[in-house]
Order: C-alpha cells, then sequence, then structure tokens
C-alpha cells in the first residue's frame, strides 16, 4: 500500500503538473478559437470574395485552429511528435481505407473552388438532388430543394457526376408542348400560340419567342412553344405561358385530343342511358 501511495505521489508530482496545464490550454484554446472565428467571419462579410470562397475559407480555418491546438496540447503532456507519427505512420493504410471517402469529398470541395461549376445561391440539380445551394463546406454541399428539403451531397460525387446549373445564364428558355387535333389549320393554332407567347408577361422579345409544328403523332398534332426569359422569372413565365396558351386555344375553339375524347365518352354514356330508358 505503501508502495502504491509512493508512485501515486511521484505519478501526480510528475505529470499533474502537465495534465492541469493541459486543461488550462483545452479550455483557454477554445476560447480562442471561438474568438478567432468570430473575428474571421466578420472579416469575411466586410470582404467582396464568393460565397462558394467565403464557405470554404471559413471551415479550413476551423480545422487549422483545432489542429493547431490538439498539436499544442500533446507537446504540453511531453508526448514526442515523432512517436506521434510513427503511430499515425503505422496506422496510415487503416486510416487510408477508413477516410478515402471523406478524403475523396475534401478533394472535391476543392475542386468545386478551383473550377466553381455553381457557388452559393445557384440552383443546382445533379446526384437525385435539386434545389438552391445554401452552403459549400469541405465535404458537402448543402442543397435547399424547392419544398424546403435540406439535402447534404458529399463533394466527391458532385464531382464525378454530371451538374446542371440552373442559374449560371442570365436568360432561359421555356419549351412546351401542345397537343392538337389534325382537323385544324395548322398556320392558325401557330399564329394563336405565337400570339399567346408574345402576350406573356416576362417574355423577351429578343430572342423571339416560337411556336411551330414540331411532330405528327396518329390523330394528333405536336405544337411546340419556345420563349426566352430572364432567369429569375423563369417559373413565372413558365406557369403564365401555359394558361395564356390553353386560354388562347379555348378562345378559338381548338382543343386537344384529350378533351374531344372526353367530350365522346360523355355523350355516349348520356346516349346510351337515354336508348336504355326508351327501351324500359
Amino acid at each position: 500500500m505503501e508502495e502504491f501511495k509512493k508512485k501515486a505521489i511521484e505519478l501526480i508530482s510528475t505529470y499533474g503538473g502537465k495534465i492541469l496545464l493541459a486543461i488550462a490550454t483545452l479550455v483557454v484554446g477554445l476560447i480562442v478559437i471561438k474568438l478567432l472565428n468570430k473575428l474571421i467571419e466578420k472579416a469575411l462579410k466586410k470582404s467582396k470574395l464568393d460565397g462558394t470562397v467565403k464557405s470554404v475559407i471559413r471551415n479550413i480555418s476551423k480545422a487549422f485552429l483545432y489542429i493547431v491546438l490538439v498539436i499544442g496540447i500533446i507537446e504540453i503532456l511531453g508526448v514526442s511528435m515523432s512517436s506521434v507519427v510513427a503511430v499515425i505512420a503505422s496506422c496510415g493504410l487503416a486510416v487510408g481505407f477508413a477516410l478515402q471517402g471523406a478524403l475523396g469529398n475534401l478533394a472535391g470541395g476543392l475542386m468545386i473552388l478551383i473550377f466553381k461549376p455553381f457557388k452559393v445561391g445557384d440552383f443546382i440539380e445533379s446526384t437525385g438532388a435539386e434545389g438552391t445551394v445554401k452552403d459549400i463546406s469541405i465535404f458537402y454541399t448543402t442543397v435547399m430543394t424547392i419544398d424546403n428539403k435540406q439535402i447534404f451531397v458529399p463533394n466527391g460525387d458532385l464531382m464525378n457526376a454530371n451538374v446542371t446549373n440552373f442559374s449560371v445564364a442570365d436568360k432561359r428558355r421555356v419549351d412546351q408542348d401542345y397537343k392538337i387535333t389534325n382537323d385544324i389549320d395548322a398556320e392558325l393554332v401557330k399564329s394563336v400560340l405565337l400570339g399567346a407567347a408574345e402576350n406573356t408577361e416576362g417574355v423577351l422579345s429578343e430572342p423571339k419567342p416560337f411556336a411551330r409544328m414540331t411532330a405528327v403523332d396518329d390523330d394528333t398534332y405536336i405544337f411546340t412553344v419556345r420563349a426566352w426569359c430572364d432567369t429569375p422569372k423563369y417559373w413565372d413565365v413558365y406557369f403564365d405561358l401555359i394558361e395564356n396558351c390553353s386560354k388562347a386555344l379555348a378562345e378559338n375553339g381548338i382543343d386537344d385530343p384529350e378533351e374531344r375524347i372526353a367530350v365522346r365518352i360523355v355523350k355516349d354514356e348520356e346516349e346510351k342511358e337515354e336508348k336504355e330508358e326508351k327501351e324500359n
């Protein structure tokens, strides 16, 4: 028992001060890191850097500060850095396999920063995710969908897949198809659709709207309407164009095959009911 007490006292006298200093360094270090992060955040807000660059700088600076703190605590505890490096090297293969996905995401984040296929605020579609980019971190890109769902997409997946950026250009084209029965004058349909497109709010006069027959399907004609608009107004123009074209076709007595079939079905049912009543 006396020997145990002696060893305990010896350990406390040898390492107690280092442990207390390491704990104090940890507490103070966390406070300092928090303050430094606030200063970095203020500096980034004042800067004119791209939102994507700001996000990456923010995350890298946090990681760097925490690494410095951990190294400092290891040094205070008296652990030789050469020993730490040797242990890491001996476990390198296992760590490499375990972190290969994370390293791939890290590389993907750096590639996004360098090549800038998209930035914060862009509307993109990739790997099954479609929405507005809210944040680009070291490992993940945060995407908010139209119905306000948050999706975390690994950066490695984004760099290995096709990415459609809907916000990169200042103008977008709205494409819509309309089925028309083949007993209607094609020139009349073109004129009606073109007029509806030109009178839709938000449709640009240059490039000019387009309305032509683009396909024939059995007893129907397919007419395509194409109209250009400013990118932020895309969805407003898209739905307004549907309303205006449908209304213009109806006002000119032009119906689609589905509506005509529906009318026929209703008439056939009415005739069938009248016939049954007469027979009874």
